[in-house]
């Protein structure tokens, strides 16, 4: 965690709460607060993937030269991806959700991760991507798990 900026890395770790909340809730909650947590977690996921596209957006404001039709094609698909996961049911949700959130950070890698300058970023990313993914992932598996007789 040395040479993240404080705020990112406190915000960014805050911002592991409601998904790994949610989670427990999901998991361990009472049936009253199962359907709410359930589609509050997806609808943060959701939320979270769109964010990720935004980056890109945000470092070709900051140097043009990054504006390739590629990156700024990827900056609007995790959006969209985010958005069909709100129209579906909860398991192709959690599954397209956390697909999303390995796709968004696997393209970071490649695209952030040869600049010595951002290795900081990167770290910071795989930290909270796979706590993102491991708290929809036993979301999932706790849905499975409670729909097989």
């Amino acid at each position: 965690m040395s040479g993240i900026p404080a705020p990112m890395r406190s915000l960014g770790l805050a911002g592991l709460i409601p998904f790994i909340g949610l989670a427990a809730v999901v998991i361990a909650g009472d049936d009253s607060l199962h359907a709410a947590a359930l589609r509050a977690q997806i609808g943060y996921g959701a939320v979270i993937v769109s964010f990720l596209g935004a980056l890109h957006w945000g470092a070709a404001v900051q140097t043009p030269a990054l504006a390739t039709w590629p990156r700024m094609s990827w900056g609007v698909t995790p959006s969209l991806l985010g958005w069909v996961a709100l129209l579906l049911p909860p398991l192709p949700a959690l599954v397209l959700l956390t697909t999303a959130l390995l796709a968004a950070l696997v393209f970071d890698e490649f695209n952030f991760g040869s600049d010595d300058s951002r290795a900081w970023f990167v770290r910071l990313r795989r930290l909270l991507s796979i706590g993102a993914m491991l708290s929809l992932l036993a979301t999932l598996i706790s849905i499975v798990v409670r729909t097989v007789p």
